[in-house]
């Protein structure tokens, strides 16, 4: 009974809340406004059937009101300043968009477009572009369009590594593909950044560089500065273990945070002994960091009366570049001889025709450009009066860009405007890639598919793209960023002129074979020093003959010279330890090199040695012509037994005995030394058989002759024949079997004498000579 009531009061509501029939159906349309409109002044948009979009800084804050918390705090008013060289990153996205549209072949039938705004490196600003990129135009709704006017396609954005992490971690959310300046996270955190691509080189591959860089002129005592942030930190981390590995001493690390007020007697204090302290001086930061480090080097410099003459070497995030106005290139110029790694770049004459046609008067809705040429001429194009005088030269938009200093605008393409320009390029080959690999034509697909395309679609693609730029670079995204990931190293340079100029002096080429990978050419660097500071701890470095020794308490740079201990020596310069020589050699008397000892052996050059080789050939002589007399004279026959005279033959010295005599003259060798032990053997056992053979019965003559004949009846000829066969052929397997299991060897003494080696076998020698002498002196009676 009590829900009938209930339940039509809520019908009679449900009809209530309907319209009418007579009711025109209202056009939906978005309501949602952008709570923080952005000044139109800030924003450069074209449009295309596919928009790139830009989160760029074009300009920087240089000074702002106090907040009075009465309005809102992003609408208070602040001066500003371009950063001049900055531009040329827009200019570089807006050249290859223009390019690619060009390219009938790359992007058939599509058009680009861009939206590039500048975030003035702002936090919130950062954040409120990222979310109105992803809107449609002055409405706040990210990822909901009421229309298909320009859909994003990707981003080109984050000028550091913590701008591109705040960035990555709002386009990550709506898949939408960005390509910035990379920053570190690890596989695991790929999830929370599914769509960053990172477009410049990896630290870790120039810091490796930097290590490498030191190596090559030999310092080991340097300085450190790092911003006092997560970037600052990671440096330091990085760098510290890879000094330490390779024995380079940091005399300090400084982390700078201060602001020009901030700079206390005790801070200034601070900064002057760390300036005067070393020679080289490695600095770490991006672009904002530059004027603190510049008011500390000016206030030095006016109170110590003396010019800051050090040698700084610069990371890729530094920009050696001027904020806005020329007053600050009399400080940037205190950089004179900096070494600075910058990312790599190639010649695109195109590009630099590109930016001389610039044209202020005809902007073509860029809004950056008018303001840019007003601070980079130093005029104006609507001079302001005062007291009826203009203020200023105006501008006539006719100036010649070619001769604005290099340190204030490159008309050349830089590395962060070739990243740039290869990242527009590799999203359109992605889309390329895309469309033609589905099936049909490219041409035909990119025309009729042009209102389905999402920006994750290209995703996959853009992991796995590979292409050849305009200028044959391969391009292709790994971890190590977009490309090969090299850098250049330039040494920035103040010329008579007044210029402030980067010179190319090397390059780091991570592909390359380990040794090779950093190419540095030194006689093309200017040094602010006027010569290559000596940045090490020690004031003298140990040379050859000495060692290092690190007194206690010292860090291992600051380490004194000691001589190398007897028997060692050290050949190469700051020689961590002594090395002895090899056993065949002594060290020199300055310890820096090891001298072959003398041999010692029993030479021909020898008094001994030619007296036994003379006696050698004399008695061999003797022997040869006993010997053809023999052969002459074999038919002579005995008048007594009627006998040949062969038994009256001295065997005493058979020809089988001459080459061992020699064989013991000379430098005894391993072959020389087995034909020694074996053909003595073998010789001595020929001779002692044959002896006993002429002379064991009886002698010589008559009675010996008898007592052959009666052996000769006793054992027989058969049997006397094998005895002389077998006994020789035990003899040669014995030996045999010694040489194939304990072969002799020669066996020198080395400590015995200093600085002479001596052979253990010639006392052998001598004795196998002396054992051989009986031999050629016992002729028979």
């Amino acid at each position: 009974m009590t829900r009938g009531p209930h339940l039509f009061l809520l019908l009679l509501l449900f009809f209530w809340l309907l319209p009418p029939i007579s009711a025109k159906r209202r056009p939906i349309k978005c309501v949602f406004k952008n709570p923080f409109q952005n000044q139109e002044k800030w924003d450069y948009c074209k449009s295309g059937d596919l928009i790139i979009g830009g989160n760029l800084l074009l300009v920087t804050i240089i000074s702002s009101s106090i907040p009075d918390f009465q309005k809102n705090p992003y609408l208070l008013s602040f001066q500003i300043s371009p950063i001049a060289k900055n531009y040329q990153q827009f200019r570089a996205l807006v050249f290859a968009v223009k390019e690619i549209n060009k390219d009938l072949d790359l992007l058939p039938n599509i058009t680009l477009g861009f939206h590039v705004k500048d975030n003035h490196q702002i936090e919130l600003k950062i954040s409120i572009i990222c979310l109105s990129l992803l809107s449609r135009k002055d409405n706040m709704v990210p990822g909901y369009k009421c229309d298909r006017q320009d859909p994003l396609l990707s981003v080109i954005g984050g000028d550091n590594p913590k701008s591109s992490r705040q960035m990555a971690s709002i386009f990550g959310l709506f898949k939408v593909p960005q390509l910035g300046v990379g920053f570190e996270f690890t596989q695991g955190d790929r999830r929370l950044y599914p769509s960053f691509f990172r477009i410049d080189p990896k630290e870790f591959v120039q810091y490796e560089g930097l290590v490498q860089l030191l190596l090559h002129f030999q310092w080991n005592w340097i300085g450190l500065m790092a911003p006092e942030d997560d970037d600052g930190e990671h440096f330091i981390s990085s760098m510290l273990p890879m000094l330490k590995e390779k024995e380079i001493c940091l005399a300090f690390t400084d982390k700078y945070k201060f602001e020009v007020d901030d700079l206390t007697d005790s801070k200034m204090l601070h900064l002057f002994k760390t300036f005067s302290s070393v020679e080289v001086i490695i600095l770490f930061g991006d672009s904002h960091s530059i004027a603190n480090v510049l008011v500390a080097l000016y206030c030095h410099e006016e109170l110590t009366k003396k010019p800051v003459l050090k040698v700084w070497i610069l990371t890729s995030h530094w920009r050696v570049n001027v904020i806005g106005y020329q007053g600050i290139l009399k400080d940037i110029k205190r950089f004179h001889g900096a070494l600075h790694f910058r990312d790599h770049t190639a010649v695109v004459p195109e590009f630099s025709h590109f930016l001389l046609s610039l044209d202020p008067l005809n902007p073509q809705g860029d809004t950056f450009l008018p303001l840019w040429w007003e601070w980079v001429f130093n005029c104006r194009f609507h001079p302001i009066l005062h007291n009826g005088n203009v203020q200023g030269k105006q501008c006539t938009g006719k100036e010649n860009l070619q001769n604005v200093p290099i340190s204030l605008f490159e008309t050349s393409m830089t590395g962060e405007s070739y990243n740039i320009h290869n990242a527009v390029y590799a999203v359109a080959h992605s889309l390329h890639v895309k469309f033609g690999s589905e099936g049909q034509s490219t041409k035909s697909r990119l025309g009729k598919k042009i209102s389905n395309v999402q920006s994750w679609q290209i995703l996959p693609y853009l992991r796995k793209v590979q292409f050849n730029n305009s200028v044959g670079d391969e391009i292709s995204f790994s971890e190590n960023g977009l490309g090969s990931g090299g850098c250049d190293l330039l040494n920035w340079v103040l010329l008579p002129n007044g210029s402030f100029v980067p010179v190319k002096v090397g390059q780091l080429d991570p592909g390359a074979p380990p040794g090779q990978d950093l190419t540095i050419n030194s006689d093309a660097i200017i040094w602010a020093t006027k010569k290559v500071p000596f940045a090490r701890c020690g004031m003298k470095r140990c040379q050859a003959g000495e060692r290092r020794r690190v007194p206690e308490g010292e860090q291992v740079c600051c380490y004194q010279c000691a001589p190398c201990p007897e028997g060692t020596i050290s050949n190469q310069t700051d020689a961590v330890s002594c090395d002895p020589c090899p056993e065949d050699q002594y060290p020199s008397k300055d310890k820096d090199h090891c001298i072959a000892k003398k041999l010692h052996f029993l030479a021909y050059q020898d008094p001994l040695g030619y007296t036994l080789a003379s006696l050698i050939f004399s008695l061999s002589t003797i022997t040869l012509a006993v010997l053809v007399i023999f052969l002459m004279q074999h038919d002579t026959t005995d008048r007594q037994g009627q006998q040949p005279r062969s038994h009256l033959y001295p065997p005493h010295l058979p020809p089988a005995l001459l080459p061992l005599l020699f064989l013991f003259i000379g430098r005894p060798r391993k072959l020389t030394c087995l034909f020694q032990q074996t053909i003595f053997c073998h010789s001595l056992f020929h001779c002692g058989f044959r002896y006993l053979g002429k002379n064991g019965h009886g002698g010589s003559g008559l009675h010996g002759h008898q007592a052959r004949n009666s052996a000769r009846k006793l054992l027989g000829k058969l049997l006397t024949n094998s005895i002389v066969i077998a006994c020789p052929l035990v003899q040669a397997i014995i030996c045999t079997i010694w040489l194939a299991t304990f072969p002799p060897f020669p066996n020198m003494d080395f400590h015995s004498l200093v600085g002479e080696a001596s052979w253990n076998v010639r006392k052998a020698q001598l004795h196998c000579f002396m054992l051989s002498l009986p031999t050629w002196v016992s002729w028979p009676s």
